[in-house]
């Protein structure tokens, strides 16, 4: 199988519980308060590691107890870290609210994040990877991962999450905000070779241009907390592509893959195994 190789961010989540979302300026009491690993580069990695693909992950965190966490927990789940790097800041760090629905806000602090540098890949990507970032890292260490993927000849996707730019070339994952947030399915279709739109409970629309929109309903699982559901879809698409998978058929298991990581509180614990996601996607 080829490589997925992951360019993005790498956290701690500090994870509130409670019976609805503050508004604000409110304080809503009797939550709960975990702690979980967590960063949409560190989370897809993890996704596509427990669906067995061989990842390589691609960032930065600091020389700190979190900074270690984060190292033992990828590097425990499979993921080669030799590129995961320790710089002189702080590890990242997420504030996160889930309310009774499962429902999410979420307030990053990047920390190390932010020291990941524009030449972080050079070198690294080979002609079959999948090339996997997310938008918690600087722009200019995406668009260049871009563009070495392109050069290189690998398959590359952006979850351009948070929605701060297009990266023409590349495949884009956006949900509904972030679209709206980039300027609609035409702008992203007019650089993209393919726009997956992910819908929630809603599923998916698979857009690329001069060809009829596809679209897949969601599956139905008891959610419980969504957050990290649509890292688990990203990484489910890099490893069905990696696998051999078109990307109609890719898409279809990314979905079922980012229901099941609904199943529980935290962006890790849910992971589906391989099993898990073909039980759930023929049903």
């Amino acid at each position: 199988m080829a490589r997925v190789v992951v360019v993005g961010s790498a956290n701690v989540d500090l994870v509130w519980n409670g019976p609805r979302l503050p508004r604000p300026g409110e304080t809503v009491t009797d939550g709960t308060f975990t702690q979980a690993l967590g960063g949409k580069g560190a989370n897809q990695a993890a996704a596509a590691a427990a669906l067995g693909a061989n990842v390589v992950f691609i960032g930065c965190v600091g020389d700190d107890e979190h900074g270690r966490m984060c190292r033992a927990d990828l590097e425990g789940r499979g993921v080669d870290c030799a590129h995961l790097d320790i710089v002189a800041a702080a590890t990242g760090v997420a504030l996160i609210t889930v309310d009774s629905s499962g429902e999410n806000a979420i307030a990053v602090a990047p920390g190390a994040n932010r020291s990941l540098r524009a030449d972080a890949t050079a070198g690294l990507i080979r002609r079959d990877d999948v090339v996997l970032c997310s938008c918690e890292v600087p722009l200019e260490t995406v668009a260049a991962a871009v563009d070495t993927a392109i050069a290189a000849g690998a398959e590359v996707v952006v979850n351009p999450a948070p929605a701060r730019a297009i990266f023409p070339g590349a495949i884009h994952t956006p949900n509904q905000l972030e679209c709206e947030a980039l300027g609609g399915v035409e702008a992203l279709v007019a650089a993209a070779p393919a726009v997956i739109l992910t819908l929630g409970r809603e599923g998916i629309e698979l857009h690329r241009a001069g060809a009829p929109v596809v679209r897949r309903p969601g599956f139905s699982v008891h959610a419980v907390d969504t957050t990290g559901a649509g890292d688990a879809f990203n990484g489910a698409l890099a490893w069905a592509l990696a696998a051999g998978c078109d990307l109609e058929e890719a898409a279809r298991l990314a979905s079922a893959a980012g229901a099941l990581a609904t199943r529980a509180v935290g962006a890790r614990t849910a992971l589906p195994t391989v099993d898990e996601l073909y039980a759930l996607a023929r049903s």
